[in-house]
């Protein structure tokens, strides 16, 4: 029987431990993958707190690997094509959440939920774009704003130091928004037009006099910071959350009328939208910064990315 190393969560609020365990075996319309690097996403956290369906539990859902056995009936994927799997499983599964996720030197994947990885991005570099990179493309290709058009990032961490490169490449006036001016050559780096230092100024009187923004996207999860964001809105403005802390936010009728502005969140994660991601990173040359780490120490990378440590992305390189 072969085997594999993995790590995984034992039972309910319990640390991820290294083991040994066989190698799975693909089912029908499924593929067996060579685990080459995995994303270490604040969504993991989900299963790790205790939310898994069931235990003990693989997380890992930022997942590249390449195909080495085919399941019954399963005919999409060729043996070592490289592909990529986010948050969404299929069949109603979640990766690393109902089923096993990439933390692992293999992991079995349903076919339908796989995307083709090109050739020009790397493994490590390829995992964060199939949660966060998507993420923070969909939100911006499916919102009100065009090509012109004022957009702010709120936040230049893990999610939003992609998003100022979504929107400067997608042709909208960027303007980055951070605590503090240690960011702000960064920011400028990856295309932002504008910075505002949040702690010297009000976010949203510096959007109102650049004539307000067409869309808001908040990156960070403070309840405070994305409830006055929506004052920085021009007229038919669009505050999306694509990061949150569960608080509540801190939104009267009012905020709404002065508009008309909409809040809402993003959340996708289908094949087909990572595969949107993933073609438009390599033609506008967009990357995220990572810190890579090896499987056997995925809790000092999970560790350091929830208290926001790492710049930007934690990446598992498990078998590249």
């Amino acid at each position: 029987m072969k085997m594999m190393k993995a790590m995984q969560i034992p039972s309910k609020g319990e640390k991820m431990k290294l083991v040994e365990i066989p190698v799975p075996h693909p089912g029908e319309g499924q593929v067996l993958l060579r685990v080459e690097a995995c994303g270490v996403c604040h969504g993991d956290s989900v299963a790790i707190r205790g939310a898994a369906s069931e235990y003990p539990r693989i997380p890992g859902h930022e997942i590249i690997g390449i195909v080495k056995e085919l399941g019954e009936g399963s005919t999409k994927w060729r043996i070592g094509q490289r592909v990529g799997i986010g948050w969404h499983g299929g069949h109603n599964h979640v990766t690393g959440l109902t089923m096993d996720g990439g933390y692992a030197e293999y992991m079995v994947a349903f076919e339908d939920s796989l995307t083709s990885i090109p050739d020009e991005v790397s493994s490590k570099e390829a995992a964060p774009l199939m949660c966060a990179g998507e993420t923070t493309f969909s939100a911006l290709r499916n919102s009100k704003a065009r090509p012109g058009d004022l957009v702010a990032i709120s936040g230049i961490g893990g999610l939003g130091h992609l998003a100022v490169q979504y929107a400067k490449k997608a042709g909208f006036q960027t303007v980055a928004i951070s605590r503090g001016r240690d960011k702000e050559t960064l920011a400028r780096e990856l295309g932002a037009h504008d910075y505002i230092d949040s702690e010297k100024e009000d976010p949203a009187q510096a959007l109102k006099a650049l004539g307000g923004a067409k869309v808001i996207l908040a990156t960070a999860p403070n309840a405070k910071v994305i409830s006055s964001l929506i004052n920085g809105l021009g007229t038919d403005g669009e505050l999306i959350i694509v990061a949150g802390s569960g608080e509540p936010l801190e939104l009267s009728a009012r905020d709404f009328l002065t508009g008309p502005n909409t809040v809402r969140g993003s959340f996708t994660g289908q094949a087909k939208d990572i595969e949107a991601a993933v073609r438009f990173s390599v033609l506008t040359d967009v990357r995220p910064m990572i810190e890579v780490f090896p499987l056997e120490r995925a809790n000092e990378a999970y560790e350091e990315m929830m208290a926001a440590k790492t710049r930007f992305r934690a990446v598992l390189s498990i078998s590249e």
